[in-house]
């Protein structure tokens, strides 16, 4: 790795790479499993959340979004509805599809899993930081905002 723009050696920046990939995955982790008690499988919370945060989708688009066959998005999405987490309505612009969306209680479920991880993050942050290296985790969130940019 050449040419990377900095005065570290390309070898402490892949090592510091491999690091923090490692810390984000175990991140990911313990967020994953922070839900505040809701039970759901991976895959219904992804769908849920994406569903939660980028609006009613079509079953095939919600698929190709999570890289999954279509098939396994309707199932996950049919638990999801049986739960009531789920809506569905004709597509507006193609009636051979259906737009599903997030029910109320869906919603409010979606809320508090977001509130229990942030809360686990929160009390995880002052209570196992010094306050400067809480002013340093803050101070780093936009350059690991920046490394994730489209």
């Amino acid at each position: 790795m050449s040419g990377n723009g900095t005065d570290r050696p390309a070898d402490e920046i892949v090592a510091a790479a491999s690091e923090l990939r490692v810390v984000a995955s175990r991140l990911l982790r313990h967020l994953r499993s922070a839900r505040g008690g809701i039970e759901m499988t991976p895959s219904q919370a992804v769908a849920l959340s994406r569903l939660g945060g980028e609006g009613p989708m079509s079953v095939a688009d919600l698929a190709r979004a999570e890289r999954v066959r279509p098939q396994s998005m309707r199932t996950t999405l049919g638990v999801l509805e049986e739960r009531g987490l789920v809506t569905r309505a004709p597509h507006p612009s193609d009636q051979r599809q259906v737009l599903m969306s997030l029910s109320a209680e869906g919603q409010r479920l979606l809320r508090m899993a977001h509130t229990a991880k942030e809360d686990w993050l929160a009390t995880a942050i002052a209570t196992k930081l010094a306050p400067a290296e809480q002013d340093a985790l803050i101070a780093a969130i936009p350059l690991l905002s920046r490394l994730v940019e489209d």
